[in-house]
């Protein structure tokens, strides 16, 4: 395939803030985690698929299976979709009791 450019598993894209890496990263319809620093304006490496700890909301209690949505305005994985106000980015692979603060999230790359 002469059109093909990657696989997509790992974009780089021009930083919009500056980032630190292992953060979450929402680019329009892009979530992903950011592979490394970067300033803003600079290139950023971001991971599209894998499985990731992320910062939930702590009230949460997560099962493994469950749908997982990034709730923009806490910055932060959460099971509530706000009634579709929350950006579904990938499903637990790890059960997450109410009293800790992150989830372990596979991306859907999808987005």
């Amino acid at each position: 395939m002469r059109n093909f450019v990657q696989p997509g598993n790992t974009i780089t894209v021009p930083a919009v803030a500056d980032t630190v890496g292992g953060a979450a990263v929402v680019i329009g319809s892009i979530f992903a985690v950011a592979a490394g620093d970067a300033k803003t304006g600079e290139p950023l490496d971001l991971a599209t698929v894998g499985v990731f700890d992320l910062p939930k909301v702590a009230a949460d209690d997560v099962a493994v299976g469950d749908p997982l949505y990034w709730d923009a305005e806490n910055s932060l994985v959460t099971i509530d979709d706000a009634e579709g106000a929350n950006t579904r980015i990938g499903v637990a692979v790890a059960a997450g009791a109410a009293t800790t603060a992150t989830a372990r999230v596979r991306l859907n790359g999808s987005f």
